[in-house]
């Protein structure tokens, strides 16, 4: 009689992975797509804002050299790559949990347009940004049109449509993770040290540090001498607020459903 295959615990849809990265608004860098003959170096912009839809918003200084030839210049476009880090909330040895892909279109925008989506985003910040008061005065805000879409985590590579980036939600949780994490970390060693217990044998002598946290589980990293690993703690439901996940927490605690993945360099070259 064959084994019965292994039911794996359920994970958010790559859709919904790459938008929460988008929403966090981590570090990126801007790279010119390929067949270019231009500077090559990657160019963290001054800021960057995702707007509803998939249409993206980039702030760079006007003499940067992707920026000097698009400024004030609505009919002028550059192909290029805009690469979004996912980075853990805690100081982990390895801090990147994922990367997320976004080719197609830089445009330049006229002066009105420019400052119109200046505080368009100065209206959508939580908190204040200086930096949108120099649009117009040594700093460039540009249009990026997203053409293709790459994600790429311990769950796996994916090639994704605009269309079908654009439809997806973020996770609810995104917006409490890092701060829920962090408190994990410094407040609540002794629910870590509960959650080891529950690891295989071969990872319970690690280094066991709250990695990431989604509707349908907690992410935690092993960090053994050689080398890391990954494993989900999955709720028995999906949650969508804080009050829910301390009701998930408590029934992980005494009974999880575990599953473990290796950590390894997210890319491009797996199945998209």
């Amino acid at each position: 009689m064959s084994e019965p295959a292994t039911r794996m615990p359920p994970t958010p849809r790559p859709a919904e992975r790459a938008k929460t990265i988008a929403v966090r608004g981590g570090p990126a860098h801007l790279l010119l797509a390929v067949g270019h003959d231009a500077r090559t170096e990657p160019t963290p912009p001054v800021l960057w804002h995702l707007h509803a839809g998939h249409d993206v918003s980039i702030v760079l200084p006007t003499d940067d050299p992707l920026a000097s030839g698009l400024h004030g210049d609505a009919n002028a476009e550059l192909a290029v790559t805009l690469e979004v880090t996912d980075e853990a909330p805690v100081d982990l040895r390895q801090p990147v949990r994922g990367l997320l892909w976004l080719t197609g279109w830089l445009r330049g925008l006229d002066d009105h347009t420019a400052r119109s989506r200046a505080v368009t985003i100065a209206d959508a910040s939580t908190e204040p940004e200086p930096r949108l008061l120099d649009v117009g005065h040594g700093l460039s805000l540009l249009r990026f049109t997203p053409a293709s879409v790459v994600v790429a985590d311990s769950e796996g590579t994916h090639s994704l449509s605009p269309i079908t980036f654009d439809a997806a939600m973020p996770d609810p949780l995104h917006d409490y993770e890092g701060r829920w994490l962090r408190h994990l970390e410094h407040d609540h060693v002794d629910i870590v040290t509960r959650l080891s217990r529950l690891l295989p044998p071969e990872l319970r002598e690690g280094r066991v540090r709250p990695l990431g946290l989604d509707r349908y589980g907690l992410r935690l990293r092993v960090e053994l001498p050689d080398d890391d690993h990954d494993v989900r703690l999955a709720f028995t439901r999906s949650v969508e607020n804080p009050p829910q996940l301390a009701v998930e927490l408590r029934k992980l605690v005494g009974c999880p459903f575990l599953h473990r993945r290796d950590v390894q360099s997210p890319g491009v070259d797996g199945e998209a």
